[in-house]
């Protein structure tokens, strides 16, 4: 564990790619298979389930140390990241160094696993013992682990491109086999990286094409050499249909098939070794449903025959990768379409091809784009009829050239610390608009402000804090955000009775007073589907 931890404080630390690349290369390259396995798990974004509240912690912090509760809290609310006060107010115990061979995969698998679900007491006599045996920096990332909080400043290809770099592997090969992850231990790990390759599972999809973002001034010169698409709200998929089989895999590689049996049915009318790609979304009638409306289906590990009927799923294809076991990707777009839509060319259940759109100039596709809501899609799809189905974000292939977000005037009413390198700077904020005479909060949100703006915004949290709740402060309500945000749906369980998606800080409108925010009636009216 001391050597991992030693890895992600020296992450959080540097900043240039160069340099996370030869550390985590360094890392797979001594580390054993088994904590290889569990780093490559949690570097990827796989956090395990917390096995302690954060007043347990606070509470056994205060009983270990001896410290009044007053002060933990107070602590608490200064530092902002309760992992990192439990290591400060630590940190001057005397500790006896972990074992040398006690490594990740045993602390996770013989110390941490089995208290899922103990006594609390069983629960604080092993963590209190694992705080006396790390050091401060240890401490530090064990109390993010046990708490479910672990947030690493490294992304999922940054790591499997260290790893592949590691161990001599072809990139492609590598995101391929990482498609159907098996839970972290040494054997698999071993097998991940063995040069010579093991067999791929029936069921394992393809590394998904990706799309960049297309902002108006910079189109592709052509439009005839582009196939146009709806950009649908619903999730993204891989439907694979292998000796007599049905896989259906999310782009974050979750298996779903047990939750949407209606597309099971659906895929046994086709041949085996074909694998499309779509979108997943519910559909009410002729038009798609909204995202919420999937979300509840995707929330069920198992479909009800009542939700089966209140919320029907369509997939959508619009890609073919492989048919009759024939891997297509490195075929031109054009020639894929062409067999899909002989494939699809009459629905089959629930499984329908995803309409191309004719427009052959850009002032054609920018109508056609203005009018995606209206089709229960977010903008459009422009894809390279040449171009193969490439792995990941390509900039010549595909572009996603949404629609401009909703945007709603709100105000400041609560601000919290962020994490990391941001702990001490007050980043994730609470935003409310105008109920007659009343505030109700809308929506919190995280991003959209530059660092000197963000420190400068830190500076009046502090001295405009009306009432203190743990880390959260309060603050007097007179700063004016715009807000913008994908899309919007009624949400009958939260005070304003409205949910936004996606949710981000456009600009800090200091050209406006509180009383120039959003009434949350006109916010409604104009964003939800029927007003």
């Amino acid at each position: 564990m001391n050597a991992f931890a030693a890895l992600l404080s020296k992450l959080e630390q540097v900043r240039s790619t160069r340099r996370k690349l030869a550390l985590l290369r360094a890392y797979f390259t001594a580390a054993p298979s088994g904590d290889a396995a569990w780093a490559l798990h949690l570097l990827t974004g796989r956090r395990p389930r917390r096995v302690v509240s954060g007043p347990e912690l606070r509470r056994w912090l205060g009983e270990a140390t001896g410290l009044p509760a007053e002060v933990i809290e107070a602590t608490y609310a200064h530092v902002g990241d309760l992992a990192e006060t439990v290591a400060l107010v630590l940190g001057s115990e005397k500790t006896a160094h972990a074992p040398a061979q006690e490594g990740l995969q045993s602390l996770l698998e013989d110390l941490i696993e089995p208290l899922r679900g103990a006594p609390a007491p069983v629960r604080q006599a092993t963590i209190s013992a694992l705080w006396a045996r790390y050091p401060r920096q240890t401490r530090l990332w064990l109390n993010k682990l046990l708490t479910g909080g672990l947030r690493v400043g490294v992304g999922e290809g940054l790591t499997l491109r260290a790893l592949g770099e590691a161990f001599g592997l072809d990139p492609d090969v590598l995101q391929h086999r990482w498609m159907t992850p098996s839970p972290p231990s040494a054997a698999a790990f071993r097998a991940l990286v063995d040069p010579q390759g093991a067999t791929l599972s029936w069921a394992a999809p393809y590394p998904f094409c990706l799309a960049q973002g297309l902002k108006s001034e910079a189109l592709p010169e052509d439009p005839e050499a582009l196939l146009a698409e709806w950009k649908w709200d619903g999730v993204r998929c891989q439907l694979v249909r292998r000796e007599g089989q049905t896989a259906l895999w999310s782009r974050g590689r979750e298996r779903l098939e047990d939750r949407f049996p209606e597309l099971l049915e659906s895929a046994q009318a086709l041949d085996d070794g074909t694998v499309l790609d779509g979108e997943l979304l519910v559909w009410e009638g002729d038009h798609p449903g909204s995202f919420a409306d999937l979300a509840r289906r995707l929330q069920r590990k198992r479909a009800t025959p009542a939700l089966l009927r209140s919320l029907p799923c369509r997939f959508l294809a619009y890609d073919l990768l492989e048919l009759d076991g024939i891997d297509l990707r490195a075929r031109p777009l054009s020639t894929r379409r062409a067999r899909l839509e002989a494939l699809l060319a009459n629905a089959v259940g629930t499984l329908h091809l995803s309409p191309a759109l004719h427009a052959t100039s850009w002032p054609a596709l920018r109508t056609l784009r203005q009018g995606a809501r209206a089709q229960g899609a977010e903008g459009l799809m422009l894809k390279r009829r040449s171009a193969p189905y490439a792995q990941g974000r390509k900039s010549d292939c595909w572009w996603k050239w949404k629609l401009d977000p909703e945007t709603v005037d709100a105000i400041l009413l609560y601000a919290q610390p962020g994490h990391g390198r941001r702990a001490n700077l007050y980043t994730d904020f609470t935003f409310a608009v105008w109920d007659g005479a009343n505030l109700v909060p809308l929506a919190k949100a995280y991003s959209g402000l530059d660092e000197p703006t963000l420190e400068r915004l830190d500076r009046w949290i502090r001295k405009n804090t009306t009432e203190r709740f743990g880390p959260v402060r309060a603050v007097t309500p007179t700063l004016v955000f715009e807000l913008a945000f994908d899309s919007a749906h009624a949400a009958p369980r939260r005070k304003a009775g409205l949910a936004l998606r996606f949710p981000r800080i456009h600009r800090w409108r200091e050209d406006l007073a509180a009383e120039d925010a959003d009434q949350l009636a006109l916010v409604k009216a104009r964003v939800l589907p029927h007003g």
